[in-house]
């Protein structure tokens, strides 16, 4: 338009058209075919020059109705691109077998070499991308680094590879990074709950990806959660969000994120050997704290300084104590009235009523709780130790407890409860223990001799056992029948009649009667 506007400066002061031609270092033939359009516009020249350049565009390149030959071979593919995008997901499909089924349906249609650039071009259409802007406190978006982390054992010498957790708050592009043990569930979460920790608040929602420890069915309008996801939710306060199934743009930022860590954090430590998860992770955090506050090459600032100045004041506050994971699973109580925890392989009881009945078992690092129809029936304290029992006494029936009393005696068991009652049923109970060759088989008589306190008082046993002592043999028949007969009576009687009241000052003498 500059070419057109001096053009028209030049006419208008009276120059010739072969003078504006060589001024220009154009040729003639440009000047009047141009002064041709002027002519035809109806406007004189100086009307065309207080034009701007778009009204004068129109005047100087009027709209030509172009025929546009329509390309059949353009709109048949054009209908197929999507159905060939399609088909090349499928396992073992190609562009040259795409390609040679649609010539053999179209012979006349594009060739191999056509075919594959078009649909390259659509391709290209189909990757434009959209830039977000991000809110501050809205969105942690969280991901698994496609890299491992290399810890040597140091019992072995085995270097083992190690998960690794990136999130990032995409507003301020604040991260986190942490190496886990494994990618469960509990190690999962227990880092998700130090990174917010880490960050001293909680985000709107955090959005992750399809990964089974987080979604447990996808959908594009409506994924279902797994049940530690939506425990974690609730603690927080925090929504739960999924990307598309095979979209990681929607995610954009911890993809960038993730790739920046091998570049700050992995490469820096290449050539470090870590024995432990700990020290791993100190070494990352110290790489993690370089990053965070060094400052951004365009924004003039760094994601330390934008967090504290601009987000972090806007999450929601911290649970007063810290995450715990806990597991849910169903389980069978068995006819020896435990419950097995599977991950363990350990069993726990319960209340022996329940028997055959389907429980719930919710659980975590320390606790084992048992629920029945949402009432829980048993507590335990979790114990690893595989293929072992937790029993507690007052889930046994009357004849097991009664049983078990019985795997804890043993001759010193016997002698001490006789012991407490008196010397004499002491020396009974060693009697006893004393006529078989194999103590155990005499503990129910040291047990009967033992409960006949209960009817008769702890002075009448001891009364009757010595009397059993002047027999020439001890049996529980013997001090039974003492007891039961009331010999023993004639004996205490006997014994106080002939014990010597001891001196004091309430005994009165032939002087207090003068």
């Amino acid at each position: 338009m500059l070419q057109v506007r001096r053009i028209l400066q030049l006419l208008e002061e009276g120059r010739s058209k072969r003078e504006a031609a060589r001024q220009l270092g154009v040729s003639r033939n440009t000047v009047d075919q141009y002064a041709h359009r002027f002519k035809l516009c109806g406007l004189t020249l100086s009307q065309l020059l207080l034009l701007n350049d778009t009204d004068l565009a129109k005047f100087v390149y009027p709209e030509q109705a172009i025929r546009v030959k329509e390309d059949t071979r353009a709109s048949i593919f054009d209908s197929q691109v999507d159905y060939v995008r399609k088909e090349l997901k499928r396992t073992g499909v190609t562009r040259k077998l795409l390609w040679q089924e649609y010539h053999k349906v179209h012979p006349q249609g594009y060739e191999y070499s056509q075919f594959c650039e078009r649909l390259s071009k659509q391709s290209r259409l189909q990757k434009v991308v959209m830039h977000l802007d991000h809110q501050p406190a809205d969105k942690l978006q969280v991901d698994f680094a496609g890299k491992t982390f290399p810890v040597t054992n140091p019992l072995t010498g085995v270097k083992h590879e190690h998960p690794v957790l990136v999130c990032v708050l995409p507003f301020s592009g604040k991260s986190f990074v942490q190496v886990l043990e494994n990618a469960t569930g509990y190690y999962l979460y227990t880092a998700l709950a130090e990174c917010l920790k880490y960050f001293g608040g909680v985000p709107c929602a955090i959005l992750s990806d399809n990964m089974k420890q987080f979604v447990l069915k996808s959908n594009r309008y409506e994924p279902t959660f797994n049940e530690l996801a939506e425990q974690f939710s609730v603690y927080y306060n925090t929504s739960l969000l999924a990307t598309r199934v095979s979209r990681p743009r929607d995610k954009a930022s911890v993809e960038k994120q993730v790739s920046t860590t091998y570049q700050r954090i992995y490469a820096p430590l290449r050539n470090r050997e870590f024995f432990s998860v700990e020290s791993a992770n100190a070494a990352v955090m110290e790489c993690l704290e370089v990053h965070n506050t060094t400052p951004m090459q365009r924004a003039g600032h760094s994601r330390d300084e934008l967090f504290y100045r601009e987000e972090q004041h806007l999450l929601k506050p911290l649970p007063a104590m810290d995450f715990i994971v806990r597991h849910r699973t169903k389980a069978k109580v068995q006819h020896n009235y435990h419950v097995l925890l599977g991950e363990d392989m350990h069993q726990y009881s319960v209340p022996y009523i329940h028997v055959g009945k389907h429980v719930q078992l919710v659980y975590d690092a320390w606790e084992v709780e048992v629920f029945l129809d949402m009432q829980r029936i048993a507590l335990h304290r979790r114990d690893i130790r595989r293929n072992g029992y937790t029993t507690r006494e007052e889930h046994m029936p009357q004849n097991h407890r009664k049983y078990k009393e019985t795997m804890g005696w043993d001759a010193d068991y016997f002698l001490g409860q006789g012991e407490k009652i008196g010397i004499n049923t002491r020396e009974v109970i060693a009697r006893l223990l004393a006529k078989n060759f194999f103590p155990e088989q005499t503990y129910r008589a040291c047990k009967g001799v033992l409960s006949l306190s209960a009817k008769y008082g702890k002075i009448r046993l001891e009364a009757a056992c010595t009397m059993a002592m002047t027999l020439p043999t001890t049996t529980y028949s013997m001090v039974s029948n003492i007891l039961k007969n009331n010999r023993d009576l004639q004996n205490i009687a006997s014994q106080t009649y002939n014990h010597p009241l001891p001196d004091h000052q309430n005994i009165r003498g032939k002087e207090a009667y003068q």
